[in-house]
């Protein structure tokens, strides 16, 4: 889901009509902040700015319809992709979460040739060897194990595979993280003393229990379900923790961005409620609006 109601997007009629006309593309570079500027955290050596750049609108991760998704992963192009890039970059963004994904590989590159100094993290599953090395020959800031992953690791009594995976980025000689979408699991693995450098906290528990669904609705939603308390139950969680953390999913993927005031919200709530040391992520489909410009605003306004 992404900023396409309210105040925020044209009325219906003149999304058809520019769709049908090729006529949306990333913001150009006069509508953007130059050489803008944004505080930053430490990731190991590495500054990081508090507003990093995600990857689900660039992947056709919605994380609502299929459409909706299908039409995030068309719209960026490898050009518009490299876009995304230069304009966070001059927003003040220095940082992009990625996943591993040719055509961001592709996109980081082509900015780097150009000048381009945007570093990266990359979330990831265990992977081969290979793939390791692709990843690594890229020099990301981190890998952090995927969230999914590391709650069904967590479900299955395997967690042991999520300290060998921070072990073994440790081998390579890369930091790394350990994403989450439940608060237990990123105390549990705070508790478990796997020398991860920071984790990535999801403000939304999309990956529930399904039997305390049913028990406490007496059904089962169709897809995820988003809670109104899940913000500030994880940052709860990320408050005691004295390691850097990355909140994400602060927009409830779009649901909590209906409006300018409900995205202003959102972002005032995330930035008062983690800690000085950590950041949030935020994923951003620029295909109405200048979400990156948008987003970098409130960052900044936030963590002045």
């Amino acid at each position: 889901m992404t900023r396409m109601s309210g105040l925020l997007s044209p009325d219906r009629r003149s999304f058809m009509t520019a769709i049908a006309a090729g006529a949306l593309a990333a913001p150009s570079a006069s509508h953007a902040a130059e050489t803008a500027t944004l505080p930053t955290i430490k990731i190991g050596k590495y500054d990081v700015s508090r507003l990093i750049a995600g990857y689900n609108p660039i992947g056709g991760y919605s994380h609502s319809v299929p459409k909706l998704s299908a039409l995030m992963k068309d719209w960026f192009t490898l050009e518009r992709t490299i876009e995304y890039v230069r304009s966070c970059e001059r927003n003040g963004i220095n940082t992009w979460q990625a996943g591993i994904d040719k055509k961001c590989f592709s996109a980081l590159r082509s900015a780097w040739d150009s000048g381009s100094k945007m570093r990266w993290i990359c979330l990831m599953p265990d992977v081969d060897a290979a793939q390791w090395k692709e990843v690594l020959a890229l020099k990301p800031v981190a890998v952090v194990h995927h969230g999914e992953n590391t709650d069904r690791l967590f479900g299955s009594g395997e967690e042991g595979k999520i300290r060998d995976f921070i072990r073994k980025a440790h081998d390579y000689g890369v930091l790394a993280g350990i994403s989450s979408h439940r608060p237990l699991n990123i105390t549990r693995a705070d508790d478990s003393h796997w020398e991860q450098d920071f984790y990535m906290t999801c403000f939304h528990e999309i990956r529930r229990d399904q039997d305390k669904v049913q028990s406490g609705l007496g059904d089962l939603p169709v897809d995820e379900l988003y809670l109104q308390g899940d913000p500030a139950r994880m940052a709860a969680v990320v408050r005691k923790i004295s390691r850097p953390c990355l909140a994400f999913k602060i927009l409830a993927a779009g649901r909590a961005c209906t409006n300018r005031e409900s995205l202003d919200k959102a972002f005032a709530f995330a930035y008062s409620n983690i800690k000085k040391i950590d950041a949030v992520i935020v994923g951003m489909f620029p295909i109405l609006t200048d979400e990156i410009a948008e987003d970098a605003a409130l960052a900044r306004k936030y963590t002045g």
